[in-house]
């Protein structure tokens, strides 16, 4: 138990660097998955709900009746489903802005995590990253707030459904949960680099 009390104790500037790579390749991954058309129709509902990034969309604020007679968000009757391709949704989201949004938005998130790794050689670089990643991941959870679908719907049944709403989040809102990590994870990058930028000054 001592060695790995010892191991673990000595390891704290390995592990920061491994945050680095880690945060790089969540990053470069996702970041890089948004120049493709599922993962852009897939961030549809969290830009079109966020009062940040709303106005990125043409129609953000259009609504339309759904089968049921409901009038619903536009983007609700365009959804592809994962790994579906439906050439009628695919023209509104090319009206949309979708695509060209998606891919400015995954060129800045590959930056971010390029940054945050660089920090490893680069303190300055690398502060700039860590606080982007703490910026990125504050939009990112606001989601919680602003996009029905993070929370399991009530889709009815023939029985009563007992769990929807807040506090039980669907898959797209556990996603968004684990965000808080990369939040702290950006403040520890961006701690380490201003304690490196601080010594060099000195």
């Amino acid at each position: 138990m001592n060695k790995l009390i010892d191991f673990l104790s000595n390891s704290h500037f390995n592990f920061v660097h491994f945050m680095r790579v880690a945060i790089f390749i969540v990053m470069a991954w996702i970041g890089g998955l948004k120049v493709f058309q599922y993962e852009a129709d897939g961030i549809v509902p969290f830009v079109t709900n966020s009062p940040f990034m709303s106005f990125f969309y043409t129609h953000s604020k259009d609504v339309s009746v759904n089968q049921d007679g409901k009038t619903v968000a536009q983007y609700i009757l365009h959804k592809n489903p994962e790994g579906k391709m439906v050439s009628e949704n695919i023209k509104w989201h090319q009206s949309n802005g979708t695509y060209i949004f998606s891919y400015g938005l995954g060129t800045v998130i590959v930056l971010i995590g390029l940054f945050t790794l660089l920090g490893s050689w680069y303190p300055k670089i690398g502060l700039w990253g860590g606080l982007l990643t703490f910026g990125m991941s504050i939009v990112t959870l606001s989601f919680l707030v602003t996009t029905p679908e993070v929370y399991v719907p009530n889709l009815g049944g023939d029985m009563p459904t007992p769990h929807f709403g807040f506090p039980y989040l669907s898959g797209a809102g556990r996603l968004v949960l684990k965000d808080i990590i990369m939040m702290a994870g950006g403040l520890l990058i961006a701690s380490d680099c201003a304690r490196k930028i601080k010594t060099m000054a000195n």
